[in-house]
């Protein structure tokens, strides 16, 4: 299982970041439109994974993964567009609040 392992710091560096923006204001607001981008991100990512694994135009070794597919695209390939869903805008609110003035 390399996969997993290899995806374990970015889910904890998302996870880490986003709970220190927790305190910036539009919190709820911002989490809302991480979730609705990440279920975007996550169903582009099952249509377009799926038909590049079906063409062959790249595989993955089965004993580096969890086992867990969805279609052809292992578990392990949706976890990038979830960091990114969350983590993008909580580092943008972590910078942008350094630069406003007190």
């Amino acid at each position: 299982m390399t996969y997993p392992v290899i995806l374990l710091p970015f889910v904890v560096v998302t996870v880490v970041v986003t709970l220190l923006s927790a305190r910036r204001p539009g919190f709820r607001r911002r989490m809302r439109a991480s979730a609705w981008t990440a279920l975007a991100l996550v169903l582009l990512t099952a249509v377009f994974d799926n038909i590049m694994i079906a063409v062959d135009l790249f595989s993955y070794p089965a004993e580096h993964l969890s086992g867990l597919r969805i279609g052809l695209a292992p578990l392990e390939d949706f976890a990038y567009p979830v960091c990114a869903a969350f983590l993008v805008p909580a580092i943008f609110t972590l910078v942008s609040a350094r630069r406003e003035p007190t």
